[in-house]
C-alpha cells in the first residue's frame, strides 16, 4: 500500500522547538501521535461513497457555487424568507403552550396539573426529539428538504388541533359548566378517545417542531461565506435577528391569537395558528431559487458508532508497538466526508484515538469498522466536548417552562388592568418577548459599546460569556419571583382569598410579575443566542444540524425536568392523611409556590456553578486553530528570512 507522511500544525510546532529527550520515552510515543497523519490512496469513506466538493455550498440542484461573491443565491435575502418560516414556527409553537393549558382546563375540563404536564410533555418532546430532525438533515435530507418535509406536518398538526376546538363531539359537553362547577370539578370530563385524538394531534405537531427548530438556525448560517472577512460579523448579526424573528412570533402569539380567542373561540385561535403555518409554508418555498445548500455528509450515528467500535476493538493495543505505522487519514486537503474538511488531531479523550491507530495488521484495505480517519475521531471528540455547556442550559430552560404555567396561575388571582384595559390572563407572558425585543433593539448600540470596553473583546463578549450572563440574570428572575409570590400569598390569606383562586384581588397589581418575566426575557437573549452561535461555530462540518439540535434538546430535557420535579415535589411536600397540601397545588392561595421558587434558585445556582467549571475547562476550537495557523506561518516567514 502506497502511504505517504504528512505534518499536521502540531507536528510542525514540535520541530520548530527543542525537543525535550530527558523526558519519558512512553511521553514521547504519546507525542508521535500529533506528529504524523498518515494517508493512503486505498482508503474506502466511512459510507462507501467518495468526497465531492468539501464544505463549498451548492446550489438545489446539487451543483457547487464557486463564486459565492457574484452568486445571486445566499446572503441576508435568502436568510429573511428562512426568518418568516422560525417566525411562524414559533408563533405557533408559543401560541400552543400558553393557550393549550387553558384549553384543556376551560373545555376538555382537565385539571391545571395535568394540564399543565400535558404540555410540558409537548414542549418536551417537540424540543428533545430535535436531535432526530437535526440526524435526517446532516445524514440524508439536507437542512432544506428536511424543513421542506417537517413543516408540512406541522401544518397537519395545527390541522388537527383546529378541528379538535371546532367540531363540538371532540370535546366533552359545556352545559351547566360554570367557573363554581369548574373549582368543584362538576363539570362532565373528556372522554378517553377526546383525549387521545387531542394528544395524537398536539403530538404531530411536536413531531413537526422536532424537524424544523434544528435545521432553521444552522440553514439560515448557511447562507453566508465563511471565506468573506465580515464572516463573523455577518453571523453575530445574524443569529440575533434570528432570535427577534422568535421573539416578533412569540409576542404575536400572547397578544394577536389570544385576542382572536377571547373574541372568535378557540377554533378561530389555533385556526390562525395553521394560517400562519401555511403562509410561511408559502414564503419558504417561493425563496428556493436563493438559498445554499451543504450536501448531507452520510448519517452521523454511523460515523460515531464506528469510531466507538474500532476504538474498542484496538483498546489492548500500545501507542508504542513497533508495528505501529501511525495515526490514519486520506490524503489531499478534504476528508473522506462529504461535506466537511479536516479536522486536526487534539489530546483530548485520547482513548478514541486507538480508532485511528493504523497498524500492519489492518491491511491495505481496512473496514471503517476497524480503522477511521482522524477527522472522524475528532468529530467525535468535539461532539462529547460541546456536550456540558448546552446541558448547564437545562436549568434555564426548567425555569422558562415553569414560568409559562405557573406564573400564569399567579396572574389569575391579580389585577391585569392597565387603566382601562384588561389585559387577559393569557398575555403575560408577551412580555417576556418585549424584554428580548428591547434588549436585541439595543444590543448593539448599547451593550456591545460598553462591554467591549471591560472585556476587549470585538463582540463585547465571547459567546460562553454571554451564555453565563443569562444563568445569572434567570437566577435574579427566579429569585425575585419567591420574594413576589411569598408576599401575593400573604395578601391573599390576609384579605380572604384562600378558597377564592380564581378570584383577581383588585388591589394588587399583576405588574409586579413583570420584573420576574423581564429578568427571564433578558436571560433568554444572552443565554439562547450566546449558545445556538457557540453550537454553529464549534460543531464539526457534516454535524451543524447535530450541534444545533444540542440547543433544542437541552430544551426539552428542562421541559421533562420540570415535568419530573413537579411530580416529585408533590410527592414529597404534600400529605393527604395529615391533610396537608403540597407546594404545587391547584389552590395556588394555599400552596407553597414561593419555596418551589427558592428551590429553583439554589439550583441555579448550583448549575451556574458547573458552568462555570466547564467553560473555564472549555477551548475554543476556532481560536485554537487559528492561534496553531498564525504560528507556523510566523515561524516559516522567520525561516526563510534566515535563510
Amino acid at each position: 500500500m502506497d502511504a505517504r507522511e504528512i505534518k499536521s500544525p502540531e507536528g510542525i510546532l514540535e520541530q520548530q522547538t527543542p525537543a525535550n529527550l530527558d523526558g519519558n520515552f512512553d511521553s514521547v510515543k504519546r507525542k508521535k501521535l500529533n506528529v504524523y497523519f498518515i494517508e493512503s490512496d486505498d482508503r474506502r469513506t466511512a459510507f462507501g461513497r467518495g468526497y465531492t466538493g468539501g464544505s463549498t455550498p451548492v446550489d438545489i440542484h446539487g451543483k457547487p457555487i464557486p463564486d459565492l461573491s457574484n452568486s445571486r443565491t445566499g446572503g441576508w435575502i435568502a436568510a429573511f424568507f428562512i426568518f418568516g418560516n422560525e417566525m411562524a414556527e414559533r408563533m405557533a409553537y408559543f401560541g400552543l403552550s400558553v393557550n393549550m393549558v387553558a384549553f384543556m382546563f376551560y373545555v376538555m375540563h382537565r385539571p391545571f396539573t395535568s394540564s399543565s404536564n400535558a404540555v410540558n410533555n409537548f414542549l418536551g418532546i417537540s424540543q428533545a426529539s430535535s436531535v432526530l430532525g437535526g440526524f435526517l438533515a446532516d445524514a440524508y435530507l439536507g437542512r432544506y428538504w428536511t424543513i421542506a418535509i417537517f413543516t408540512t406536518i406541522y401544518l397537519a398538526g395545527l390541522t388537527g388541533i383546529t378541528l379538535s376546538a371546532t367540531m363540538s363531539i371532540l370535546v366533552p359537553n359545556q352545559d351547566q359548566c360554570d367557573q363554581l362547577a369548574l373549582l368543584l370539578g362538576k363539570c362532565e370530563p373528556a372522554k378517553p378517545w377526546q383525549m387521545i385524538y387531542l394528544y395524537t394531534v398536539l403530538y404531530v405537531t411536536a413531531f413537526g417542531a422536532a424537524g424544523i427548530r434544528p435545521c432553521v438556525s444552522s440553514f439560515g448560517a448557511d447562507q453566508f461565506d465563511e471565506r468573506n472577512k465580515n464572516y463573523k460579523a455577518h453571523l453575530d448579526r445574524f443569529f440575533n435577528f434570528f432570535y427577534l424573528s422568535v421573539t416578533v412570533g412569540a409576542i404575536v402569539a400572547f397578544t394577536a391569537v389570544v385576542y382572536i380567542q377571547m373574541k372568535h373561540g378557540w377554533g378561530s385561535a389555533f385556526g390562525s395558528l395553521a394560517i400562519a403555518m401555511g403562509i410561511s409554508n408559502m414564503v419558504f418555498f417561493i425563496g428556493t431559487p436563493r438559498y445554499r445548500h451543504r450536501m448531507p455528509g452520510g448519517s452521523p450515528l454511523t460515523r460515531v458508532a464506528q469510531v466507538m467500535v474500532a476504538a474498542f476493538l484496538k483498546r489492548n493495543a500500545p501507542f508504542s508497538r513497533s508495528e505501529l505505522i501511525g495515526l490514519y487519514e486520506v490524503p489531499g486537503k478534504q476528508s473522506d466526508i462529504k461535506g466537511s474538511r479536516k479536522i486536526d488531531h487534539t489530546d483530548d479523550f485520547r482513548c478514541l484515538d486507538k480508532a485511528a491507530l493504523q497498524l500492519k495488521e489492518d491491511g491495505d484495505n481496512p473496514s471503517p469498522w476497524m480503522l477511521c480517519t482522524v477527522t472522524q475521531v475528532e468529530e467525535v471528540k468535539i461532539l462529547l466536548k460541546l456536550i456540558p455547556i448546552p446541558a448547564c442550559t437545562i436549568m434555564l430552560n426548567l425555569i422558562l417552562t415553569e414560568y409559562l404555567t405557573l406564573s400564569v396561575q399567579q396572574a389569575y388571582t391579580l389585577n391585569t388592568h392597565m387603566g382601562h384595559l384588561k389585559l387577559p390572563v393569557t398575555c403575560m407572558p408577551v412580555f417576556p418577548g418585549l424584554s428580548v425585543f428591547l434588549v436585541l433593539s439595543l444590543y448593539y448600540s448599547t451593550f456591545v459599546p460598553l462591554s467591549r470596553r471591560i472585556t476587549g473583546h470585538p463582540h463585547g463578549a465571547s459567546q460562553l460569556q454571554r451564555v453565563g450572563i443569562g444563568l445569572v440574570v434567570s437566577i435574579l428572575s427566579v429569585a425575585w419571583a419567591g420574594i413576589f409570590e411569598r408576599y401575593r400569598r400573604n395578601y391573599a390569606i390576609k384579605h380572604g382569598y384562600e378558597v377564592s383562586f380564581l378570584t383577581p384581588m383588585p388591589d394588587l397589581s399583576a405588574y409586579w410579575l413583570l420584573i420576574q418575566y423581564c429578568l427571564i426575557g433578558v436571560a433568554e437573549v444572552f443565554c439562547i443566542v450566546g449558545l445556538l452561535e457557540f453550537l454553529y461555530e464549534e460543531a464539526p462540518d457534516a454535524m451543524k444540524s447535530i450541534g444545533s439540535a444540542y440547543a433544542a434538546l437541552a430544551g426539552g430535557l428542562g421541559c421533562f425536568a420540570a415535568t419530573i420535579l413537579n411530580s416529585i415535589i408533590k410527592s414529597i411536600t404534600g400529605n393527604p392523611e395529615k391533610r396537608q397540601q403540597p407546594w404545587l397545588a391547584q389552590n395556588i392561595n394555599t400552596s407553597r409556590f414561593d419555596y418551589f421558587y427558592w428551590l429553583l434558585t439554589a439550583l441555579s445556582l448550583i448549575n451556574f456553578c458547573l458552568f462555570l467549571y466547564s467553560a473555564h475547562r472549555y477551548s475554543y476550537r476556532t481560536q485554537v486553530t487559528q492561534i496553531e495557523k498564525e504560528y507556523v506561518t510566523n515561524k516559516k516567514d522567520a525561516a526563510s528570512v534566515g535563510s
